[in-house]
């Protein structure tokens, strides 16, 4: 029944085990469903006949998910809040709407319709087929805009969805002409939320106020700074969200939205103060201001919302610390919530805001300034405020910030909070000893910083007779103890229990904090110290110990013995160590099947053998920031080829004093990758030989660097036939001469790139390129005069970029034969005049850039001819360059000119429409001061439909744009104009109802028309969702 497909089987066997009696599951095998033809709807019938035996308010549920985009990854809490906004939520007595959502969400878990994410463990998606069912179940009442199709919303339509793009323009928006029963807004973003997303104010002012019934609004990440006063026209709203908006306040009209149930303020950076009359939103149920940190206090009356299930934070602000006592009338909170502002608190009012009876609250953050010095810090009030903020025992996670108070409560040690999973304390300057907490017994990580007046930690951390202390930890993380001088828990025998399950122990900016780590540890897997000036860092007694990471510390050691078994690290970063004392035999035990090594900092370090390192056992090697290494083994080591190590990729770099490679290179048979980056001492491989398999090469910022390979040595391993190398890129190394001064490299090179090499006059002895070459890349090496002599024997070059070549005589012979060719770009050949020796390869060629080329006088007159040319670039070459006299090809898409005033006339009259693939047209006018408008006008030749991007600039007498050539532009995205002093007038408005983006500089006449409001041009430009004048954002509106 299944035809073998995994999902089909799983929809259906999640449906059999919901169905109790045997008939029932005949019934099931025997439906008419499964021979409903699929090429009917496209959907398998073992999904159709699972959707069948939902209950009726799963189904309604489910068919509403069709507006989530494919591949969409959401959370539970997502869904639920927009279902229960829809009404989808059928209110049962005694059971909060959220219980029901979760219920109604698991269920569509359990029968595989919604599946938990490869990627994100807490999100969900679901899968393509499952998201078509939807669509079709669901019909035109949901309906989704997707893709670059354009469509319309149907009269039925009551859910819409989009994928919210960069710019959102006024075309999107006109899906929505018929529609005005809507009750569901919601674009969805993929990427960051962190990414700008900008929307034309057209949406805000003329389609909201038409959406009268809607229930459902998001405008979520869009760059919105103010809103119209649009929401008093939205009375049925159940959901808003503005999270990752710019909005600074919200309009009062938000508070007579009396339906609202959901707000969601997330990361409104710039949000200043929520509407004074919340009061009156009395069905809020979810409000979310995490992130907004600008919010310096709650509106009054906030304790008015006795519906709230969900308040992210309270912020107290500075004469308002009676206000926490409106938390009391709160009492079905829960999830995460914070407290901050306590400063501003004391005790009585703590106790009148009874956290203790809000038990739904699962995560409990407790905050208060920064500044410990203001006159109101008062360590016994703070101590009084904390003692009376004692939260439910079923607290899982507690955040302790900024706590001003000598010790800190007894509660927090107690053991009835036994649902303690993670517990913060930060930066509680004045707490002289840390609790007693070791007696919570499920508590997974431990963060302790910033507690300046703890000098010690030792027992007093366990609790009293508590030997088995800490049964649960997982991750302890001590940061930013400046005073810490001891950790010493104590290492009786009868206390070997403590920490049986740490897994990860970090120790950061404790820098007076004296001795050695505690060898109780011995579950330890990965291990960070950074900062640590005056600890020894012991790795002895950790045998499972698999990452390390040391960034200044006073020693580290290792004095286990050979003999004891221990876990091999898999990854190392060794940073600024003082001193290292592991034995060579330890050393093989544990970095011997390391895959990541790092070394950085070292000062000292004159030699990896010195300090029992080596490179024996590691895949990935970076070696950063040591400047007395000379070499990097000894004399012994390059006899020990027994333990060459497999070794990937090596990657050394400001190691200033390193003259030479190992000359052990040529055996490290693995090794593919390697870098040598800003080692100012390094002149050559010299007599170290090539590894025999390294395939890519970079070498950047190396000062002293004058020959790859010198003829003087030995360089067995860099035979051009044996050689594997096919990438090599050599960067800043001014005193390059030659890449190679014996002829040829390796002729497997299909990479080269050699950039800001001031000395190089040669790449190559010889003056032949290696054979197999695709790309060949030359940038600012002004004293280069031969690339090669000819082409002859490279004909499998795809692409060649040279910038700056003022001393190339000329192109090598036989360019015309390069037929792979499909990229070239010169620029500053000021020898070159024209293509008439050499040609072009008309086959392949596909982009061709020539700039700053000043004596450059012809384009090849058979352009017209090259089938695949889809770039063309002639910019600051001579001003005498004629049009081709056949035209340019038809099928480009890329065309930039400038300071070509012939080309620029000529291809007017010629007729730019003719250019029928046309996206990208720069224009420069250097030198057309006859040019008024742009296109011409009257001479009804309109611009390439297909354009989405124009530029034009440094027209000097150019005053205005044409609309008669923008006529057909429906795809233009962006428009700008530089330097153009005289332009005033832009096209008609309806002319650039798709445009995006709008950048003018330079054009005083044209800023000074858009003004926003007043300006001639204004009308015209009011619609688009991004317009950048002389540096400032017009639109959207920046408030300061």
């Amino acid at each position: 029944r299944c035809n073998g497909l995994p999902l089909a089987a799983k929809a259906v066997g999640s449906l059999l085990r919901t169905v109790k009696y045997h008939q029932e599951w005949e019934r099931i095998y025997e439906s008419e469903i499964w021979d409903l033809p699929e090429d009917r709807c496209g959907i398998i019938p073992a999904l159709r006949l699972s959707y069948h035996h939902l209950p009726s308010h799963l189904k309604r549920c489910f068919a509403y998910c069709s507006i989530l985009p494919k591949d969409y990854e959401f959370e539970e809490e997502e869904m639920i809040l927009l279902w229960r906004a829809e009404g989808f939520l059928q209110q049962e007595v005694k059971r909060r709407t959220k219980d029901l959502g979760n219920q109604y969400f698991q269920d569509l878990v359990s029968r595989s319709f919604f599946q938990i994410s490869n990627k994100d463990k807490s999100r969900f998606v679901m899968h393509d087929l499952i998201n078509d069912l939807a669509q079709v179940v669901a019909g035109e009442v949901c309906s989704k805009l997707e893709g670059d199709r354009k469509r319309k919303f149907s009269i039925r339509t009551r859910h819409s969805s989009y994928v919210a793009s960069e710019y959102e323009t006024v075309k999107k928006f006109e899906a929505f002409d018929k529609v005005n029963s809507l009750r569901t807004f919601l674009p969805f973003v993929f990427s960051s939320y962190y990414q700008e997303f900008y929307l034309t104010d057209v949406m805000l002012v003329d389609l909201l106020p038409r959406l009268g019934y809607l229930r459902v609004l998001s405008l979520c990440g869009y760059h919105i700074t103010e809103l119209p006063d649009v929401l008093e026209k939205l009375k049925q709203l159940r959901y808003l969200n503005f999270s990752y908006t710019k909005i600074k306040c919200l309009p009062d009209s938000l508070c007579t939205l009396y339906h609202l149930e959901t707000l969601l303020l997330k990361n409104c950076c710039k949000l200043q103060t929520l509407p004074s009359k919340m009061e009156n939103l009395v069905n809020l149920q979810y409000l979310d201001i995490s992130g907004a940190s600008l919010i310096e206090r709650m509106p009054v009356g906030i304790g008015s919302l006795i519906n709230l299930q969900r308040l992210s934070d309270f912020v107290i602000g500075e004469g308002d610390g009676h206000h926490i006592g409106e938390l009391k009338y709160l009492l079905s909170l829960g999830g995460s919530f914070r407290l901050s502002g306590l400063e501003n608190v004391n005790g009585e009012d703590a106790v009148d805001a009874k956290l203790n009876e809000k038990q739904g609250i699962d995560r409990l953050v407790l905050q208060w300034g920064t500044d410990f010095k203001k006159d109101t810090r008062i360590n016994e009030i703070e101590e009084w405020v904390l003692n009376s903020l004692c939260p439910s025992t079923k607290l899982e996670h507690l955040v302790i910030q900024n706590y001003g108070g000598a010790k800190l409560c007894t509660w927090i040690t107690d053991s009835s909070f036994k649902n303690m999973l993670s517990l913060e304390l930060r930066n509680c300057k004045n707490c002289k000893s840390v609790p007693s907490i070791g007696r919570l017994p499920f508590l997974k990580d431990l963060l302790i910083g910033g507690l300046d007046e703890v000098n010690n930690i030792g027992v007093e951390l366990f609790g009293e007779n508590q030997s088995n202390a800490f049964p649960s930890l997982e991750t302890l993380c001590f940061e930013g103890m400046s005073n810490l001088e001891e950790w010493d828990p104590s290492e009786d025998d009868e206390q070997a229990s403590k920490f049986p399950n740490l897994h990860k122990l970090s120790i950061r900016e404790c820098p007076q904090l004296l001795g050695r780590l505690p060898t109780i540890l011995r579950s330890l897997q990965k291990l960070e110290i950074r900062k640590c000036r005056r600890l020894i860092v012991s790795i002895s007694s950790f045998p499972l110990l698999l990452e390390l990471r040391v960034e200044g510390c006073g020693e580290l050691v290792d004095e286990g013995s050979s003999t004891e078994e221990v876990t091999s690290l898999k990854s190392v970063s060794l940073s600024d160590i003082s001193k290292f004392n592991i034995s060579t035999e330890r050393m093989m035990l544990r970095f011997a099947n390391s895959e990541d090594f790092n070394i950085f900092g070292w000062k000292k370090l004159e030699s990896l053998s010195q300090n029992g390192l080596g490179l024996v056992g590691h895949r990935f090697i970076e070696i950063y920031d040591c400047p007395q290494p000379v070499c990097l083994e000894t004399e012994d080591e390059r006899l020990q080829l027994d333990k060459i190590p497999d070794v990937e990729s090596l990657r050394i770099r400001k190691c200033k004093r390193l003259k030479r490679l190992p000359k052990v290179l040529h055996a490290f048979t693995y090794l593919t990758r390697m870098r040598l980056e800003r080692c100012s001492s390094f002149v050559s491989f010299g007599e170290s030989n090539f590894p025999p398999a390294l395939k890519k090469l970079e070498i950047w910022g190396c000062m002293n660097l004058q020959y790859l390979v010198d003829k003087k040595e030995n360089n067995k391993g860099m035979s051009s036939d044996t050689c594997l190398l096919e990438h090599l890129d050599i960067l800043f190394c001014p005193s390059l001469i030659w890449l190679s001064s014996r002829g040829d490299i390796c002729n497997r090179l299909q990479h080269l790139e050699v950039s800001s090499c001031s000395k190089l006059s040669s790449l190559f002895f010889n003056a032949k390129l290696p054979v197999m070459l695709k790309h060949l890349h030359i940038w600012k090496c002004p004293m280069l005069e031969c690339i090669a002599q000819d082409f002859h024997e490279t004909t499998d070059l795809e692409s060649i970029f040279i910038w700056g070549g003022q001393n190339i005589k000329s192109l090598p012979q036989g360019l015309d034969k390069l037929t792979h060719l499909e990229k070239i770009q010169l620029d500053g050949f000021s020898s070159l005049v024209s293509f008439e020796e050499s040609g072009l390869p008309t086959t392949n060629l596909k982009a061709f850039s020539i700039s700053n080329c000043e004596n450059f006088k012809a384009l090849p007159d058979c352009i017209n001819n090259f089938p695949f040319l889809q770039k063309l670039k002639v910019c600051e070459c001579s001003a005498d360059i004629p049009f081709p006299e056949k035209g340019f090809p038809t099928n480009l898409t890329s065309l930039e000119i400038s300071n070509a005033p012939k080309i620029f006339t000529s291809l007017v009259e010629w007729g730019l429409n003719r250019l029928s693939s046309l996206q990208q047209l720069t224009i420069s006018g250097a030198g057309c001061s006859n040019v008024v408008s742009f296109p011409e006008e009257g001479m009804g030749k309109a611009l390439p439909p297909s354009l989405t991007f124009i530029c034009i600039r440094e027209f000097e007498n150019l005053e205005f744009m044409c609309s008669e050539g923008f006529h057909y532009l429906t795809s233009l995205q962006e428009l700008q104009f530089s330097n153009c002093p005289k332009l005033a007038s832009l096209p008609e408005k309806d002319k650039l109802l798709s445009l995006e983006r709008l950048y003018i500089w330079g054009c005083p006449l044209l800023e000074e028309g858009c003004g926003r409001g007043k300006g001639r041009e204004w009308s015209k430009i009011s619609h688009m969702p991004f317009v950048f004048i002389q540096y400032k954002t017009v639109i959207p509106r920046q408030l300061d």
